[in-house]
């Protein structure tokens, strides 16, 4: 019950138990073109989505290779743990880095952004969509307006929140996506994608930084005629194209609706024992749900106990909110039975370490906000 790793459903599991088949043959060649059609729908853009084996920070610094020149200024907006790492990545390239940091937990401000921008030239513009570290998710239409306006490109990290929760690549002018396949799209980690506006192709054509894996054009040429340039993990690539048409066919509106209800069922559930929510509590929240764990308790040790009692995995707290918080993820292959799951585990194992909590109330709370509330 993490934001990321998420469970594989079990078709996905079995497309990649089948015998590897050769990344140069026509059965590679038919599976890779109907995997990157998906991701196209799945990203909601008409550009090219390249593939690449690695993790989703992986292909966030293929984002910064490819449009970062040393010295080249850009801003970075952050609000958690995931946010610092655009900062880390620029920095790593030599990039000059305006840092726009906010408290973790707070959620950004596009005015703010459109104020920097205003202060201080920018080539390109760092978002986080989903910050699982904390639970916020971002509206990034006014921010990708924001970059737009002042000249600069918008590059935002999805790991988390594609397939989950809404995100117009074209129509709302995003010009980088890049995400990872171990959260919302169901398939064990492995693997990088990101789309890429024109805008943001002719930036990587002048940018400076080295580069060789990450390199856009390399693997966009090599997708082109389906001949991927290095060795691709092609077993994953066969749970992925399971994976996103099991999504697409539930439809994307219908999954994000699932997880608006989802989150809805977890933080009623979590009030309902009398627990203190640190992520919003709206619909937004539809990624992961954060709490605060109860006074005297360290949510470290209630997450060790949780999984090696009780057999629930939850994410501890990051950085400065480790031992303060507690997360339950429900994205992906969840359905309401995984949250009613979880927070009775949750009641159990807080009894256990003594904190004073409404019991047998978490549930049936869950159940009703899960069925009776329209999205």
């Amino acid at each position: 019950m993490t934001p990321g790793p998420t469970p594989a459903p079990p078709e996905v599991l079995a497309a990649i138990a089948q015998p590897v088949i050769h990344h140069r043959g026509p059965d590679y060649r038919k599976l890779y073109a109907d995997c990157l059609g998906r991701l196209r729908e799945v990203f909601r853009t008409e550009s090219e989505v390249l593939l690449f084996g690695g993790s989703g920070t992986g292909a966030m610094e293929s984002a910064v290779a490819n449009l970062c020149s040393p010295g080249e200024p850009v801003l970075v907006v952050s609000a958690g743990y995931f946010g610092e790492r655009w900062a880390a990545l620029a920095q790593a390239y030599g990039a000059n880095v305006d840092h726009l940091r906010y408290e973790w937990g707070e959620i950004p401000a596009p005015y703010d952004v459109s104020a920097r921008l205003g202060e201080r030239e920018a080539t390109a513009v760092f978002l986080t969509h989903s910050e699982t570290s904390t639970g916020v998710v971002t509206d990034l239409q006014p921010f990708a307006a924001a970059a737009r306006g002042a000249g600069a490109l918008s590059v935002v990290d999805a790991v988390s929140s594609l397939g989950a929760v809404p995100l117009e690549t074209d129509a709302w002018g995003i010009d980088v996506v890049a995400s990872g396949a171990q959260k919302a799209l169901m398939t064990p980690p492995g693997l990088a994608m990101v789309s890429a506006s024109e805008a943001a192709r002719t930036k990587s054509a002048t940018a400076t930084s080295p580069r060789f894996y990450w390199d856009w054009e390399r693997t966009r040429k090599g997708q082109a005629t389906l001949d991927a340039p290095v060795t691709p993990p092609v077993s994953l690539v066969a749970g992925l194209d399971v994976a996103l048409k099991m999504l697409l066919d539930e439809g994307l509106e219908a999954a994000f609706d699932r997880h608006v209800r989802l989150g809805r069922a977890c933080r009623e559930g979590l009030k309902a024992m009398g627990l203190e929510l640190f992520s919003p509590d709206e619909d937004s929240s539809a990624v992961v749900t954060a709490a605060r764990a109860p006074e005297g308790i360290d949510s470290d040790e209630l997450v060790l106990l949780l999984r090696d009692r009780h057999g629930v995995t939850l994410a501890p707290g990051q950085g400065g909110l480790k031992g303060k918080i507690f997360r339950i993820g429900h994205i992906g292959y969840y359905d309401v039975f995984d949250i009613t799951t979880a927070l009775a585990a949750v009641e159990l194992a807080l009894v256990e370490l003594g904190a004073e909590i409404e019991r047998g109330v978490a549930v049936t709370r869950a159940l009703e906000a899960f069925e009776h509330t329209p999205v």
